[in-house]
């Protein structure tokens, strides 16, 4: 599904000097994993104990971790996990280069298609969420991608 990284328009890409994996807690891991393995294509790669999964496929690793709902969020504070649509200012951003096929795909396996697909100067966005109230977007790059944006 995903595009080349550099396909964004940033000719500048140097090679990463971080690794990046991503943690989604889940509050049904064989729901998430289906889920996920349909809308996104990636592939069940092992069991990390009875609650958590590593999915494949993509250019990071996405680990679903099994948490119950109501349980606390991070330790010391109030905040308790919730499941409902929530809005947080980290989601992922899925680059495809088909947006309408990956959004019929994901639709199909359960997301909803929160706002219209929309296109702009860089490319077009499909604003979604999962089955567990987690937002996500799928991004198709068209033209200068990214670079269409920068002035200076």
């Amino acid at each position: 599904m995903a595009t080349d990284p550099g396909s964004h328009g940033n000719d500048t890409v140097r090679p990463a000097s971080v690794s990046l994996l991503v943690n989604i807690d889940v509050p049904d891991l064989a729901a998430a994993e289906r889920f996920y393995c349909a809308a996104l294509g990636l592939v069940a790669a092992r069991r990390i104990g009875p609650a958590a999964v590593e999915l494949l496929g993509g250019s990071a690793p996405i680990y679903l971790l099994e948490t119950a709902p109501d349980s606390p969020a991070v330790r010391g504070t109030m905040l308790r996990r919730s499941f409902e649509r929530h809005w947080t200012p980290l989601h992922l951003d899925v680059v495809t280069d088909d947006i309408d096929a990956a959004v019929a795909r994901a639709v199909a396996a359960g997301a909803t298609l929160e706002a219209p697909i929309s296109t702009s100067a860089w490319g077009r966005l499909a604003p979604l969420s999962d089955p567990f109230g987690n937002g996500f977007c799928f991004v198709q790059f068209l033209g200068r991608g990214y670079d269409a944006l920068v002035t200076g």
